[in-house]
């Protein structure tokens, strides 16, 4: 079994008619329909999961936006990945909660 990743994604669509809000709306569709645990920040929407689960369901994300009517899109991604061992949202937020 694959270890667990925390992977953010930032999709910045550019349209020069369509609300850029809207266009973000459909890449947080792809992520909530994946099944994988996700949390939504004001800046990124930050995925756990094995790494290439996340990577394709960010490039759904991305084409999603470009079907939805992005001219181009911006897309910024972190990840943070351990050798032996998961990484999990909950151990970098639990105390904050």
């Amino acid at each position: 079994m694959s270890k667990s990743i925390n992977l953010g994604i930032q999709i910045v669509p550019k349209s020069k008619t369509l609300d850029s809000y809207a266009l973000v709306d459909k890449a947080i569709e792809v992520i909530q329909k994946s099944g994988v645990k996700y949390e939504v920040t004001p800046f990124e929407t930050v995925m756990e999961g094995p790494q290439d689960k996340l990577m394709a369901i960010a490039l759904e994300a991305q084409e999603a936006v470009l079907a939805a009517g992005a001219d181009e899109v911006l897309v910024y991604y972190r990840m943070q990945v351990r050798k032996a061992a998961d990484v999990t949202m909950e151990e970098k937020t639990a105390k904050f909660k």
